[in-house]
């Protein structure tokens, strides 16, 4: 299939890139760059030997956006052009409702007059809220989240879901996955955020590199093993995996709306984390011990059963592979993509 993946030149964009040229499939790559790099895509290009167009777009921009969809005569969309950082989210409901919400339905109608009506959408865990039980389960009712960032996944679900409704030959892929972390395994991508990372993993290994001098963990009192929180981290190559196999699903199955969750199953605590990056880097992460941040629930991890089922997808990659893959990103890209 000819592929468009907005946001390509992000973090988990530019590895399902990768895995999606692997699999057969034409890419090209629609980005602002507000958060991917350009050379993330050459380094794509690099690891594939393969050429991947790079439209730098911003999709609010609508003629832009058409153009793209016009000339590409694309079989597919995946979508994970979005702003992510779920703190600034809360600091900044306006620009975030803005550029993701404008973001999509700009695209979303740019691909319904080009005729593309098959789209795999960049969802999150986060959609569950603080009231869904532990593991998550996809027919879990309703939808809610406490960040403004995790608002506008429930609402794009909800916009793809009514437009499903009015038009039946959308096929479409919600992928709510957990916390992705790691690299691909050559080194030359990996996560690279903007300014001070939002999340746990990019922060350890920007200590573990001489970035930060210690780790803040926010909390050492929550009713789990050791008293830290716990997530349910996901290799980003796992993820990938999930992108194209759902794509692949939805392409050759029923049209309608097919939500996933892409996750471990499995509770890894803050302390833990901190061990196994511990050991893939050999060095001492040095941390403090803080209070609790507003939000975060004690733990929570993925019922990835039915993906299982529907999708013969599992994780096959383990927390210590997430951090030497990390580990190996980080240290031959001390800066990430700038040196």
């Amino acid at each position: 299939m000819r592929v468009l993946v907005t946001g390509g030149a992000g973090y988990i964009g530019s590895h399902t890139v990768v895995r999606l040229v692997e699999s057969g499939h034409e890419v090209e790559v629609v980005d602002n760059l507000v958060n991917g790099k350009a050379e993330a895509v050459r380094r794509v290009e690099e690891l594939t030997g393969t050429s991947v167009p790079l439209h730098v777009v911003d999709l609010r921009n609508d003629a832009a956006t058409r153009r793209v969809l016009e000339e590409g005569r694309f079989d597919a969309v995946i979508h994970f052009a979005a702003l992510k950082a779920v703190g600034e989210s809360t600091q900044k409901p306006l620009e975030y409702y803005a550029n993701n919400m404008g973001a999509t339905l700009t695209l979303l109608a740019a691909m319904r007059d080009a005729g593309v009506t098959t789209i795999v959408f960049s969802s999150s865990a986060t959609v569950y809220g603080a009231a869904a039980p532990v593991p998550y389960v996809e027919d879990f009712e309703p939808l809610d989240s406490a960040s403004t960032y995790g608002q506008t996944k429930v609402m794009t679900e909800r916009i793809l879901t009514d437009v499903a409704a009015a038009d039946p030959t959308w096929r479409i892929a919600l992928l709510r996955y957990f916390n992705p972390v790691g690299a691909h395994p050559s080194g030359r991508i990996g996560e690279d955020p903007r300014g001070v990372p939002n999340n746990l993993v990019p922060f350890i290994a920007q200590v573990a590199v001489g970035r930060r001098e210690r780790l803040s963990v926010f909390g050492g009192d929550y009713p789990t093993s050791d008293g830290t929180c716990e997530r349910d981290y996901i290799h980003v190559q796992d993820v990938a995996d999930g992108h194209v196999v759902a794509l692949d699903a939805i392409a050759a199955g029923e049209a309608g709306v097919h939500a996933w969750n892409l996750g471990s199953g499995t509770g890894t605590s803050v302390l833990e984390m901190i061990g196994a990056f511990e050991r893939a880097s050999g060095r001492a992460i040095p941390y403090d011990v803080v209070e609790r941040r507003d939000g975060d629930l004690p733990a929570f991890w993925a019922d990835p059963g039915k993906a299982e089922r529907e999708l013969g997808w599992t994780t096959t990659r383990s927390v210590d592979d997430m951090c030497r893959d990390t580990w190996r990103w980080q240290s031959q890209n001390p800066n990430g993509y700038d040196g």
